[in-house]
């Protein structure tokens, strides 16, 4: 049955010059393996578009996984990765350069196409960090960047120094601080992508609702992010082709105004 919606729902969302899946892989567990790496092409196959790693993932090994299964790198495939990240300290210029030149090896490309400052470092300034970013967008080797656990104050201090093409901050049904970025973003034409997209409790009406849909309760909380704004790209994270399948059917589960609103609203 088709429900009504308070907008239509588009499947795919614009970074930079091409339109993605609004459905990616998070990697965060991913290891350097043979059948991790036939996963990694076959999430490929399936449509996925946006896959999100970070330098300090599995060890590396998770930026490894992905360059032995994607190199040479694919335009329509957007490779997430992320630097500084961990002690006071790991935003400093020198530190990220280092970050970004290991990510370009363990990625097997000399471009990445989106990169994120993974945390502002409470020892340098946020321009600071991005101003060494900025020196890969100039040259080439960086297309786009992101920013992760940040507010509006420092989006803004950040687009200061360097175009900001997406946002990753922690965000689910149960976890909404990020309610004012999302708006934000979504007005600035800037990516929001949740971590922990899968973080909140399977309530009663989840478990209702997606009942009532021949749905898991996760394809429900998927898709009430993809009907929270159209600048939403969940990453929900999996070593399974099946979950991934699972994951992605949430772009073709469609909310009614009345299980938006039962679930908290939009």
């Amino acid at each position: 049955m088709k429900h009504t919606h308070r907008r239509p729902r588009s499947s795919t969302v614009r970074l930079g010059d091409i339109e993605v899946s609004r459905i990616g892989l998070g990697t965060n567990r991913l290891r350097d393996t043979a059948e991790n790496v036939s996963f990694i092409r076959a999430a490929v196959d399936a449509g996925v578009q946006m896959i999100d790693t970070a330098h300090l993932y599995t060890g590396g090994e998770s930026e490894k996984t992905i360059g032995r299964a994607l190199s040479p790198m694919r335009r329509d495939v957007v490779i997430a990765t992320k630097g500084g990240y961990g002690t006071a300290g790991r935003g400093r210029p020198e530190v990220l350069r280092q970050e970004i030149e290991q990510s370009l090896a363990s990625l097997r490309t000399d471009r990445i196409a989106l990169y994120y400052l993974h945390r502002v470092d409470p020892e340098t300034p946020i321009e600071e960090s991005l101003g060494a970013i900025k020196e890969y967008v100039d040259r080439g080797a960086i297309e786009h960047v992101g920013l992760s656990k940040v507010d509006i104050r420092l989006i803004e201090r950040a687009r200061a120094v360097v175009p900001i093409a997406a946002v990753q901050n922690e965000y689910n049904l149960g976890e909404r601080v990020s309610d004012p970025v999302v708006d934000y973003c979504e007005r600035e034409g800037i990516v929001f992508v949740p971590y922990y997209p899968l973080g909140a409790d399977a309530s009663r009406a989840i478990r209702d609702i997606a009942k009532r849909h021949r749905a898991t309760p996760q394809q429900v909380m998927l898709a009430w992010l993809l009907d929270r704004s159209p600048a939403v790209l969940p990453i929900p994270g999996t070593l399974s082709l099946a979950h991934l399948r699972e994951n992605m059917g949430a772009l073709s589960l469609e909310l009614s105004d009345a299980e938006v609103e039962e679930l908290g609203g939009g």
